[in-house]
């Protein structure tokens, strides 16, 4: 079976992690992206993301999702807004069943850690296992390889 690594990026640094995880394992890129960009503007971000996350709302996705059949885990990416991940990752995640499945969060940051992403991919994926999540502050600077390599092999997936 292969890995899936789908993830919501931003400003870059999601994707830079998931691209590193790519290198590393293999497994197929799947970036989630809303049919709507989300501003540039942080303060507008902040904003707009205040309004959606209480609200639950999950915006529609440009692209559907590979045939998740192929895939035994999937890796999940979001940046943490409001100490959680982004809508799109939300809808991701209530579009695709993932029962019976590995899924692995991880998350960048500006100053919020991980947060409550691996407790609420785990409320929305309650038929699979989820593994131990990575957090790392903005693209991860000079260690982000060593970290994704030691969490990966401490996760069992390298």
């Amino acid at each position: 079976m292969a890995t899936l690594i789908a993830y919501y990026s931003h400003s870059g640094n999601t994707g830079k992690i998931a691209a590193q995880i790519q290198k590393q394992i293999g497994g197929t890129l799947f970036p989630i992206e809303p049919e709507t960009a989300y501003p540039t503007d942080y303060a507008k971000v902040v904003e707009l993301s205040r309004k959606e996350i209480p609200e639950g709302y999950k915006p529609p996705l440009k692209t559907k999702a590979p045939d998740l059949a192929e895939f035994d885990t999937v890796i999940v990416g979001s940046p943490n807004w409001l100490n959680t991940f982004a809508p799109p990752v939300a809808t991701f995640l209530t579009e695709n069943d993932l029962s019976g499945k590995k899924v692995v969060p991880f998350a960048t940051y500006g100053g919020g850690g991980l947060g409550k992403i691996a407790e609420d991919v785990a409320k929305l994926c309650p038929n699979s296992t989820v593994l131990e999540a990575l957090a790392l502050s903005r693209d991860g600077g000079d260690g982000a390889e060593a970290a994704v390599s030691e969490w990966l092999k401490k996760i069992g997936l390298a």
